[in-house]
């Protein structure tokens, strides 16, 4: 399944933004959301106060809910979200990105508009019935998310080191039996 870019772009920073939750935490200073900020090629106004990584950081556990949630589920937080926000999608164009959907303007909260486009990348997932396409790590160890672009679906580990793990345990296991 190819998305647009935009809702493949809002699905990868969501996904790795909830995968920030864990023991270490990895949006714990100003300088971790000023590097997610920049990686995942956000525009317009950030905070840069304890305040706003605090929005930030309580938005993971929402978000994981909607990614997670059966097709339903994941319509009504979806219009929810929308309808709070006062969402109006708009096509626009900056810096070297052609035309894609924003819905939020640049000045709202820098959490609000994660949310709002989550939300409104979640909308094409929905409507493709792609749903499948998000889970939960299959490393029993591990409680992360995957997004699953792959062909044939096939994508089960949210990283290599989880997929190592499990082959190399795999592995063992049969050379035991």
């Amino acid at each position: 399944m190819v998305f647009a870019h935009d809702t493949e772009a809002n699905l990868t920073a969501a996904v790795d933004l909830v995968n920030t939750v864990g023991d270490p935490d990895g949006l714990r200073t100003l300088a971790d959301l000023d590097e997610f900020f920049v990686r995942y090629g956000f525009t317009g106004w950030r905070g840069r106060t304890r305040a706003d990584l605090e929005e930030i950081r309580a938005l993971r556990p929402g978000l994981r809910e909607l990614l997670l949630s059966p097709r339903d589920e994941a319509v009504a937080i979806t219009n929810r979200w929308l309808a709070d926000a006062q969402a109006i999608p708009q096509l626009v164009r900056h810096d070297d990105v052609d035309w894609h959907v924003h819905a939020i303007a640049d000045d709202r909260p820098l959490a609000q508009r994660i949310q709002v486009e989550t939300a409104m990348a979640m909308i094409d997932v929905i409507r493709a019935d792609e749903t499948s396409r998000l889970g939960e790590c299959a490393d029993d160890a591990c409680d992360a998310l995957v997004f699953d672009l792959s062909r044939n679906r096939s994508r089960r580990f949210c990283s290599t080191t989880c997929g190592n793990r499990n082959a190399v345990a795999a592995y063992r296991a049969r050379r035991r039996a």
